[in-house]
């Protein structure tokens, strides 16, 4: 029996999509939550979990980065998934049909001008795919659902209309999580290294904290905010850096990040993806 790979969403899903893409060998484990994708990989009912973090339309995952210092999951890979939305309606129906479009607000924020363009009621749903699957259980011609090419595949619906999205590289970032760290790959290129950390309450603590990164050379690829437990005055940071743990220059840059800091987690390391590097070319999807 193969092992499993936990998605937050239905059959379908652009997680779904993803396992698949990233991880073919293991079965894709529908879950409702992004919660209970990672509850399931943390009891041992899957192996790992496909986790959505950011859109390059949309931006982050709302929530994402609150459950990821809880979680007790390491971050293994990450996986960039080239987000095509489709229009499915049930069969019969024509786009000239359609008044109402259903989805998950991520996904129609995505969309915009082509909801614009042709008039549409928008319903904001709890998941792509479940869109899709309620779209082809009413049966009715004048709704339909934004969602992948896969859950059109698996829920008997017709694509009334290919690739809407306003960018033409709408690609959404995954995190893939396991219960254990792997430190022990080294990539073709760069290595990140993730980290969650809570400054110091002493003025300009967080800019002597980035001092370190700095003097050692170390490239800072992301830095995100947000707040714990809806305190103004407590704030977490979400980084990614270049480099190893093993590392010399890291290590050096970690160790002065830490004197600055009353929390500070790895959360994990592994090879960049190609697609990280990637630059738009004109006309290029």
């Amino acid at each position: 029996m193969p092992g499993r790979i936990a998605f937050q969403g239905e059959l379908g899903a652009y997680g779904h999509q993803a396992c698949v893409e990233a991880r073919p060998d293991l079965e894709p484990l529908p879950c409702p939550t992004f919660e209970h994708a990672i509850e399931s990989v943390r009891k041992g009912d899957a192996e790992l979990g496909m986790i959505a973090i950011e859109n390059s339309t949309y931006g982050r995952v709302a929530d994402v980065h609150h459950l990821l210092p809880e979680s007790g999951l390491h971050i293994v890979d990450e996986h960039f998934l080239r987000v095509r939305i489709n229009l499915l309606g049930v069969p019969g129906a024509q786009l000239s049909d359609v008044r109402r479009v259903r989805s998950m607000s991520i996904l129609l924020g995505q969309a915009r001008q082509f909801i614009r363009d042709h008039e549409l009621e928008t319903l904001d749903w709890t998941d792509n795919a479940r869109a899709a699957r309620d779209v082809a259980e009413n049966g009715d011609y004048a709704e339909a659902a934004l969602a992948s090419e896969l859950a059109a595949q698996a829920y008997g619906l017709n694509v009334l209309a290919r690739h809407i999205e306003d960018h033409d590289r709408n690609t959404t970032r995954f995190l893939i999580m396991s219960r254990e760290p792997d430190f022990s790959r080294r990539g073709n290129s760069a290595m990140i290294t993730s980290l969650i950390f809570r400054v110091r309450n002493i003025p300009a603590a967080l800019y002597k904290a980035m001092g370190g990164f700095a003097t050692n050379g170390i490239n800072m690829t992301k830095l995100e905010s947000y707040m714990v437990d809806g305190n103004f005055s407590a704030t977490q940071f979400y980084a990614e850096i270049e480099g190893h743990p093993d590392d010399r220059s890291v290590q050096l840059a970690l160790d002065e990040l830490d004197y600055f800091t009353e929390r500070l987690r790895l959360m994990g390391v592994f090879p960049a993806n190609p697609r990280r590097y990637e630059r738009p070319r004109p006309n290029s999807d």
